[in-house]
């Protein structure tokens, strides 16, 4: 069992190495992109919409890098975990591989890429005088239930993608919605309430003012909105589990 689990580790760490090589290999920056790629969209954003929302939102640069930083890990994690499978069809086919471990390899490589984005997120925090919180601490609690929804989202995503090439299509339609029901550049206050009530069952929503409540506003994360994520996330999360564990082996026949 021992000599299972140090082989997964050492695996999980050779995908994750492969996917962080063959991103940058061509670019001449290279893993900078992962620092100017959110700057540079929030330099655009704050330019765009600060004259709309500014008045409204104290530190709008940081309002809106903290709520863009979150959407942008699920975003992309969960694309990833999706085309996890189809993506190394020729490996799969060839020898056997815990055919999760891509998904799974795919959602940690992400994960990287979101913990390098911090620096830039601190570095618009003292650029522009926000103060630093010690409730900043709190923000691991929705991270950490965000992850465990992006790899329940990411697994079913990734059984369904390999049955039906569709559902990558749908998927991008479903995340724009997705960002735009997530209050990243506006105020939730200037939706109507009933709509209001809609975008607050948004569980990316939920981690996003969490985040924002802990590391923007200096206060305790909401023990309602933490408690819904949580539920949410355990039960997508569990769901994955099972359909993967379903339609394993058959994976393979359908790639």
């Amino acid at each position: 069992m021992f000599d299972t689990v140090a082989e997964k580790k050492f695996l999980l760490k050779q995908l994750v190495k492969k996917d962080l090589t063959a991103k940058y290999k061509d670019s001449v920056l290279g893993i900078l992109w992962s620092f100017f790629n959110p700057l540079l969209i929030m330099i655009v954003f704050t330019a765009i919409f600060s004259m709309l929302f500014g008045r409204s939102i104290e530190n709008y640069p940081v309002y809106f890098l903290s709520g863009r930083l979150i959407y942008d890990f699920y975003n992309s994690a969960t694309k990833g975990a999706m085309r996890s499978i189809k993506r190394h069809a020729s490996l799969l086919k060839k020898i056997y591989v815990p055919k999760y471990m891509f998904s799974v390899s795919a959602v940690c490589y992400e994960f990287v890429n979101f913990l390098i984005s911090f620096v830039i997120l601190f570095g618009v925090m003292i650029v522009t005088g926000a103060q630093f919180h010690l409730t900043s601490i709190y923000a691991i609690i929705p991270i950490f239930l965000l992850v465990i929804l992006i790899f329940g989202v990411g697994l079913i995503l990734a059984v369904c993608n390999t049955y039906f090439s569709d559902i990558g299509y749908l998927y991008n339609v479903f995340t724009l919605i997705l960002m735009y029901a997530s209050a990243l550049f506006y105020p939730m206050e200037i939706v109507p309430g009933t709509v209001q009530k809609i975008f607050t069952l948004n569980p990316v929503y939920s981690a996003i003012s969490c985040f924002r409540e802990s590391v923007v506003y200096g206060v305790v994360p909401d023990l309602s909105t933490l408690s819904y994520l949580a539920a949410f996330a355990f039960t997508v999360f569990f769901i994955g589990i099972l359909l993967f564990n379903i339609y394993d082996k058959k994976l393979a026949l359908e790639i």
